[in-house]
């Protein structure tokens, strides 16, 4: 057994987020390696009410110094700054790391989940790539807004933010290996100066890569294609308001955001946590289900596995991944958004149970 311990950085946030949290550390703490050592720190909406701060910097530094962190969910809609906006700790989060690579993997568990008819499981299977930090969140914080008439936030697209989402969109194609291999630019070349610019850096990026399979989608008309043929879909590199979106139809797709983890990566820290947001209406019901939560600490094992060498980081998200296609295999397994009767912690232990 290796005798790496990962130092992982836990932020639970608010509503629904420390009890799928809970749920993850402790299919982490099962799979016996590697080894963890959790810390946890605040964070959030309700984090602003106890110190003033959804962010603290102690917690932003502890984050930059972890391993990887593990992130529930954050905000909540009655609590607000002046201007009407949610705190967005976790998007403010990806400013400050660099987390530019929003990875959103997209698999259907369970041909029941999905409202398309005819698909089993593992016929949904791609990626969606979301640039993180520049697009139109670019202007979170510093949109104008004249005399109360007149709003404005601006798209930002820079060569460089593009250049290396969309690399690494390709390498991700090349290491899922899939045939045909295929990156599927979306964007809005055909109205936004903007999204042009977006596709010609795609195009130069991939001359790069002459055996991956080159693909282009309006972001309107990929919405259509992603109901109608998904399977025709391997990794999706997107602007950030593009790829926030089509993340959610996606997720539709395979059961709600409770089956979509997500990781936001950048080139010296990773956050890992699911698609979904708080449903302060659900928190503490057991009716949350845990699933993307569990999937987003598998994705944390593969990467740490892959950054550090770590053979048995990489094994333990197979196992984690193994065990949830097990669990949701079995007809009316599930918490009740992907039609299931099990509680929060029902649906966890069954997971763990496996193994």
């Amino acid at each position: 057994m290796s005798e790496k311990v990962y130092n992982i950085a836990v932020l639970k946030g608010d509503g629904i987020g420390p009890e799928v949290v809970e749920q993850a550390l402790i299919a982490l703490r099962e799979i016996g390696a590697p080894r963890f050592s959790f810390t946890e720190h605040p964070c959030g909406a309700g984090c602003y009410l106890e110190c003033g701060e959804p962010l603290p910097d102690a917690t932003v530094e502890a984050c930059r110094t972890a391993d990887a962190v593990l992130l529930g969910a954050m905000g909540l809609p009655d609590i607000r700054w002046d201007d009407g906006t949610e705190m967005r700790p976790q998007i403010d989060l990806r400013i400050l790391l660099d987390l530019y690579a929003g990875v959103r993997p997209i698999y259907l568990y369970n041909g029941d989940h999905s409202p398309l008819k005819g698909l089993g499981a593992g016929a949904i299977d791609f990626v969606i790539l979301r640039e993180n930090v520049e697009g139109l969140f670019a202007s979170m914080n510093g949109g104008i807004e004249l005399r109360g008439e007149v709003a404005v936030d601006s798209m930002v697209i820079t060569r460089s933010g593009t250049e290396r989402i969309v690399r690494y969109a390709f390498e991700l194609a090349v290491q899922r290996a899939r045939s045909p291999m295929r990156v599927t630019c979306v964007d809005k070349a055909n109205v936004f100066k903007s999204m042009a610019f977006f596709r010609s850096v795609y195009d130069r990026v991939a001359d790069e890569f002459p055996d991956v399979e080159r693909d282009y989608a309006y972001v309107d008309a990929l919405s259509m294609y992603l109901v109608q043929r998904p399977r025709d879909y391997d990794v999706l590199v997107a602007e950030n308001m593009y790829g926030d979106i089509i993340s959610d139809l996606a997720a539709g797709l395979v059961g709600g955001l409770g089956m979509a983890p997500s990781g936001d990566i950048g080139p010296d820290a990773a956050v890992f946590q699911p698609s979904h947001g708080t449903a302060p209406d659900i928190a503490g019901k057991g009716l949350a289900n845990p699933i993307a939560m569990i999937l987003s600490a598998a994705l944390m094992l593969r990467w740490l596995g892959e950054r550090h060498g770590d053979g048995e980081a990489v094994q333990g998200a197979a196992r984690i991944e193994e065990a949830v296609q097990r669990v949701v295999s079995e007809a009316g397994a599930g918490t009740p958004d992907i039609g299931g009767t099990m509680t929060t912690g029902e649906l966890g232990k069954a997971i763990i149970e496996v193994l």
